[in-house]
């Protein structure tokens, strides 16, 4: 019994891990884009006319 509880939760760890990357790295990147995109809007601010 024992046995199948250890294992079970060293799969979870597993994948706790694996999902704690996966966001770490989307995050990364949604921040990177969002910064790309609005150095571009600031730098293009002078030809939007309203």
């Amino acid at each position: 019994m024992n046995e199948k509880i250890y294992k079970t939760m060293s799969r979870i760890g597993a994948c706790s891990v694996a999902v704690g990357i996966v966001t770490l790295v989307t995050g990364i990147a949604a921040g990177v884009m969002m910064i790309i995109s609005g150095a571009r809007l600031l730098k293009r601010k002078s030809d939007i006319l309203i």
